[in-house]
């Protein structure tokens, strides 16, 4: 069976040891749109024996809809299609549903999944209340019956079931999310599909679209990476043209308010605080709306959250954490109206590809996808079993004559053995050079780093670039630590 599966391991590992056990299981997973929930539930469960039922809620249907095709599900599940009256309410099509799978012996694994839960659970349909009424009732005390409930909308999953305080408080008996592919899942998955690239152009093509299945699905075979992105991202027929708004929009009921913010995020590589976000936005930071719209963005992917290294910058700051999210709105929103205008942009990305805002773009977005593969990194480090604070470090100068100049540090990885490993991050084909203007900016900022922080631990410089750095005498004695592509791709 895990052959029809790409990683996945942990999450595998989960579903099996709820399948296994005999007793009853209320379990709620959530991830963003296109990461691949439904096919991993949907093929776990009907390649182990059990009887399955599956039901999808319809995006923005009525409640008559939705209780119509409830009922075809249950007709084609249990009576072969067999026309059946539509219930009333979600109390008689979940008495309808009860009947139906007492019909099923008891020692037979019974999985009753509903996809895409939010949509169901509209305003007033009282589906969340039946859904309790019926599981406290008849489903929690039956042996082997596994109800798993999924939706796109994590913030709706965490705040209605997870984190409920309501109907469905402490009922579940298991969650988890599912995330995109990493690097490693990214190269399976592709040579699965028999496209073999080298990992540099895995990279390029990751930071472009992430590691969303769904997206790397839309990928044609005997294309180069950059003819793959032109297609999938800069012609008006491109699957991902117009993907965002219909993200946001497919996500969240106020997604206006969501793409303000990911908007004033994707203007600034470092991040900012909370404040500052509020600053640059007509936002209000009242009734605790404003925290709950991060705290989405974030349950969604969209964003991280974090606190910068160190005693200078106190608080939580957000940036974008979404590859694609970052993509398009440097990339193809921009240009979106005149594409769509134009019959032919078969070489667009190949001319941007070369452009000096491309390298800049590429620097930072290589720089997001380490932070994702913080524990590959720390395993070529030979550190993944020692205690450690990851972050980033900056330090802003208050005055032009001040003796210390500002610097930004990339990425800290503070280790409970008495090193720190203070990472640079670049991105460029083949071997990275280090000049010697360049080596002196590095050790000016280590004794920056080392004078404000007042840390007495070692400093090790580490550099994490795709090939290596070159050896000269600049490198030397200064680059403790090296990590390459091929360390981000590790297992």
């Amino acid at each position: 069976m895990t052959d029809i599966f790409i990683g996945r391991k942990e999450e595998i590992a989960h579903l099996k040891k709820i399948y296994e056990r005999t007793t009853a299981d209320f379990v709620a997973i959530y991830g963003r749109r296109r990461v691949g929930k439904t096919y991993l539930i949907r093929n776990f469960f009907k390649n182990n024996p059990s009887f399955y039922f599956e039901a999808t809620g319809l995006k923005d249907g009525a409640l008559q809809q939705q209780l119509k095709l409830f009922t075809e599900n249950i007709s084609a599940a249990f009576y072969n299609g067999l026309s059946l009256q539509v219930p009333k309410d979600w109390l008689e099509a979940f008495q309808l549903l009860t009947r139906a799978i007492d019909t099923v012996p008891k020692e037979t694994k019974r999985i009753i999944f509903i996809d895409e839960i939010p949509w169901f659970a509209t305003p007033k349909s009282g589906f969340i209340q039946a859904l309790d009424y019926y599981w406290n009732t008849r489903w929690s005390s039956q042996p082997n019956f596994k109800l798993v409930v999924c939706g796109s909308a994590a913030s709706w999953m965490l705040d209605n079931l997870v984190h409920a305080k309501g109907g469905l408080h402490n009922r579940l008996t298991a969650s988890f999310p599912i995330r995109p592919f990493t690097l490693h899942e990214t190269e399976e998955y592709l040579i699965k599909k028999g496209i073999r690239f080298t990992r540099e152009q895995i990279v390029e093509l990751y930071m472009s679209i992430g590691g969303i299945p769904h997206y790397l699905n839309q990928i044609p075979k005997r294309l180069s990476v950059s003819q793959i992105i032109n297609r999938l991202c800069f012609q008006k027929e491109g699957f991902l043209f117009n993907e965002f708004p219909v993200l946001l929009s497919s996500l969240f009921d106020d997604s206006e308010t969501h793409n303000e913010i990911i908007r004033i995020l994707a203007k600034t590589k470092q991040g900012l605080s909370r404040d500052e976000i509020l600053q640059k936005s007509k936002l209000s930071s009242s009734g605790g709306m404003f925290k709950k719209r991060l705290d989405e963005l974030e349950e969604a992917g969209f964003i991280v959250s974090f606190t910068p290294y160190g005693y200078l910058n106190k608080g939580t700051f957000f940036k974008i954490s979404d590859e694609y999210v970052l993509f398009y709105l440097k990339w193809i929103e921009p240009v979106s109206k005149r594409l769509r205008l134009s019959l032919k942009n078969e070489s667009y990305w190949e001319s941007k590809m070369i452009s000096q805002s491309w390298k800049s773009w590429a620097g930072y977005a290589f720089e997001s996808v380490c932070f994702k593969h913080i524990e590959q990194i720390k395993y070529a480090l030979g550190i993944h079993a020692i205690s450690s604070e990851i972050g980033s470090w900056r330090y802003q100068a208050k005055r032009e004559q001040e003796q210390l100049k500002g610097c930004q540090i990339d990425l800290l990885i503070d280790r409970a053995d008495g090193i720190i490993n203070l990472c640079e991050i670049k991105f460029q084909q083949g071997k990275f050079i280090i000049s010697k203007s360049y080596a002196a900016e590095l050790r000016q900022k280590m004794t920056i780093y080392k004078t404000l922080s007042k840390t007495r631990k070692a400093i090790f410089l580490t550099m994490v670039t795709p090939e290596g750095v070159h050896k000269n005498e600049n490198s030397e004695n200064l680059v403790i630590n090296e990590v390459i592509i091929d360390d981000l791709f590790a297992k």
